[in-house]
Parts: C-alpha cells; structure tokens; sequence
C-alpha cells in the first residue's frame, strides 16, 4: 500500500493544531540509520486508511518529496469523539533487518467443529493477534487459525498453528491458548433432563 507523506518543518502543539486544522495529519518517520523526519499526511485519505486490516499488518511504500521508503504502522492516536487521526508514528524497515509487530488472527470453520456441531459448545477467541518476527518481505497480512479439528473442552495453542514460512512467534512464557472452546451450563444440565 503507498502513503503520500509532506515535510514538514514547525512541530510544538500550535503547529500541530494548525494542521489539523488544515486536514492533516502530524506525523514521524524513525528507525534505520537516518534521523527522524516529521511529516504531514492526508487526514482524510489516513483515517480512511487505516480502516483497512492490511494497512496495520503490512510493510508500506511511504513517499516523501519524490522518494519512497518502506516503512510500518507503529503507532497512531484517534481524536476522542471527532473521526479524526490526531498523530501516527511510521517506523523505516531495512529488508535485510527482521521486523518485530504485531499480526491479526482471522479464526475460521469454528461452525464445523466438532465442539460446536455436536456438542453446542461455544468457541472464545483468547487472542486477537500474535506477536512475530520476520523479515519485512515475509510478513503475512494476518495468520489463519484453523478451528475444524477442535472437540468440546478442548484449546488451540499458539505451537498447533500453520505459520509461513520464515515466520516466527516472539513468546513470552510458555505455549499461549489462542481459541478455547466450552460448553455452556444449562446446556448439559438440559441433556439429561430429555433423556
């Protein structure tokens, strides 16, 4: 995805608010071995933007006075009330350098599932996203959990995925439950009572 950026030279909170004021967005660009640029962008064209699941997960083509920069969604910060962005932190990504960040999960086949189709279990997603570490081209727009397999009582952890290739998952602690499924109360208290 391509974001057109502008340079911009005042920064302090007036400078800020005039911006916005003008429909854009304050912003930075850090990482790798140049300083730190402050930019503007599009306050519209990002909030719309950012809408979009692939604009969080995904190395961008950030253009800035006719040059073009890979970079990655770091950061940004919504206006209380308002449908507006009021900053966004963009990090520069060296292909050769592996990324650490964040990827969504998008869970599916959780309604053929033996947990639900026999046994009226209900499935709870634990985690939402997954904390990876690749090189940028490798980095997967989000992860698919497989949820056909999994049997009433049972979990799904973070070692029973399919990652990509050259993906791998930064843990903290031991092997993280991300989808769990179980059986709701009056539901095996009704089954007796049928019988």
């Amino acid at each position: 995805m391509k974001v057109v950026a502008f340079a911009r030279t005042q920064q302090g909170t007036g400078a800020s608010r005039r911006l916005r004021n003008a429909g854009q967005t304050p912003g930075i660009i850090y990482g790798g071995a140049a300083a730190p640029e402050l930019i503007a962008l599009d306050g519209n064209a990002l909030f719309h933007a950012l809408k979009k699941e692939a604009f969080h997960g995904s190395i961008l083509d950030l253009e800035l006075d006719g040059k073009t920069q890979k970079v990655l969604l770091r950061d940004f910060q919504m206006h209380a009330y308002k449908q507006m962005v009021l900053h966004a932190d963009f990090q520069r990504v060296d292909a050769s350098q592996p990324v650490h960040t964040k990827v969504t999960l998008h869970f599916i086949n959780a309604e053929i599932s033996p947990a639900v189709k026999l046994s009226g279990a209900i499935v709870s997603h634990v985690l939402n996203e997954l904390e990876v570490s690749c090189l940028p081209e490798q980095l997967p727009e989000f992860i698919t959990v497989d949820l056909s397999t999994l049997e009433a009582g049972q979990s799904i952890h973070v070692s029973q995925l399919n990652l990509p290739e050259g993906v791998t998952v930064v843990a903290h602690g031991q092997d993280q439950t991300v989808a769990t499924s179980s059986i709701p109360r009056g539901a095996a208290s009704a089954e007796p009572a049928a019988e």
